[in-house]
């Protein structure tokens, strides 16, 4: 059986993959993480320097997962070494060995922060809004060149927020806050965002790595329900078994509160749009995704449905 290689594979993405079918995966972990995998790659760091002698043997795949997440604790610098540099250094190693398909996670930061009038698709024009997303931006251009150069079939995937148990960033601090708070100030909220669930992200990445019809292509990933915060927190106490009121407060309240606590960008990531189109991921790869959000919210409380 012809094998898939995956970085980052003991992040939270990773770990769902891996968890669908671990024998078909060759996990890449650094040499200071404690991880046991049937099939495992050892590296020291990603960057330039990174030996992948013998990490493709058997493989026709990579699932690229592995980079600096967003974090004020990195220079643009930083970004640029393991994101970009090392994301092309992988590549460009893989093709060599005759790696046929690349898949690449990026991030919907390459979009922008936040939508207005419609959602994002792939004719927006693009506006990474950080270091970070800037980094993933630079690494879409310079795999597309790769792809040019040697035929390796590149696919891009830009997943909206990730959501699941265990999840870090955001969606962490927001199940958190649920856990001990009964109350939320969300009641009037009707904005308009799309996430994904960690197992629908999963099951694409794996359909993009397999599927013909995927190669050269970018996806804009998202569980396909628009949904506001209110509705969003509501469906993570649901999940929790927790039951949740929301307070009607109005929402130029909480953003003139978050500007006098200087949290507008906070507050913004809640209260904001951002909304995807994501229709070409069933046009190409006749992809629906598996869970519903409440399907999936059923797992940060171990029930599964």
């Amino acid at each position: 059986m012809m094998k898939i290689l995956l970085t980052g594979a003991t992040g939270f993405v990773g770990k769902t993959l891996e968890s669908f079918n671990s024998e078909q995966f060759r996990c890449v972990i650094r040499k200071d993480k404690n991880q046991i995998f049937s099939d495992l790659f050892l590296i020291d760091n990603l960057n330039t320097s990174t030996s992948w002698n013998g990490a493709f043997v058997d493989c026709n795949a990579v699932i690229h997962l592995a980079g600096l997440a967003h974090s004020k604790l990195y220079l643009s610098d930083d970004y640029q070494a393991v994101n970009v540099d090392g994301t092309l250094h992988l590549a460009s190693e893989a093709a060599k060995a005759g790696v046929k398909r690349f898949v690449f996670v990026s991030s919907i930061g390459v979009n922008g922060s936040s939508t207005k009038d419609s959602p994002f698709s792939l004719n927006s024009e693009l506006q990474p809004h950080n270091n970070y997303a800037q980094s993933k931006y630079n690494a879409e251009l310079g795999l597309k060149k790769i792809a040019e150069e040697t035929g390796l079939e590149v696919v891009i995937v830009r997943p909206t927020l990730v959501y699941g148990a265990n999840a870090p960033g955001n969606f962490g601090s927001l199940t958190k806050l649920v856990k001990i708070l009964p109350i939320l100030p969300f009641g009037l909220a009707n904005n308009k965002r799309n996430f994904i669930a960690v197992q629908n992200l999963a099951d694409l990445l794996l359909t993009c790595a397999k599927h013909p019809n995927a190669a050269g292509h970018t996806f804009l990933a998202s569980d396909g329900e628009t949904v506001s915060i209110k509705a969003f927190t509501n469906a993570i106490a649901k999940g929790l078994n927790k039951q949740l009121i929301q307070l009607p407060i109005p929402t130029s309240f909480i953003r003139f509160s978050g500007r006098v606590m200087r949290k507008s960008a906070m507050i913004e990531q809640l209260l904001g749009n951002l909304e995807v189109d994501s229709s070409n991921v069933h046009e190409v790869l006749g992809w629906v995704p598996p869970y519903t959000m409440e399907q999936a919210m059923a797992s940060l409380s171990g029930n599964k449905k």
